[in-house]
């Protein structure tokens, strides 16, 4: 694990940049990882999947898969590959604070 720095704020993060712990996560970490990964700054389509993640992953127990987002999210596979470019199912979890999604490679 190592330790970066966020918007003024210290997280671990995994050998991936997923935080560790998810109540580390604020709305200002989750700009400065999107501005890391070359996504920013985050639009209100960017937010209304962000916030589905964290809400669907609370429910759930553990965070969406790209097709539930999808599916869910009221943002369709087309956006959401032109908002998280390059792996929008990993990028969304990480930048929304959570954990890999099962089935992201």
């Amino acid at each position: 694990m190592e330790a970066i720095n966020y918007a003024g704020q210290t997280v671990e993060v995994n050998d991936e940049g997923f935080l560790t712990n998810s109540e580390h996560w604020t709305p200002e970490v989750a700009g400065a990882i999107a501005e890391e990964v070359g996504i920013g700054p985050l639009t209100d389509e960017h937010w209304k999947v962000i916030t589905f993640c964290r809400e669907d992953a609370a429910q759930q127990g553990t965070p969406p898969g790209l097709r539930r987002i999808s599916k869910l999210s009221g943002v369709n596979m087309k956006d959401l590959y032109r908002l998280f470019p390059k792996g929008p199912g990993k990028l969304a979890a990480r930048i929304s604070g959570l954990p890999k999604p099962q089935g992201c490679i």
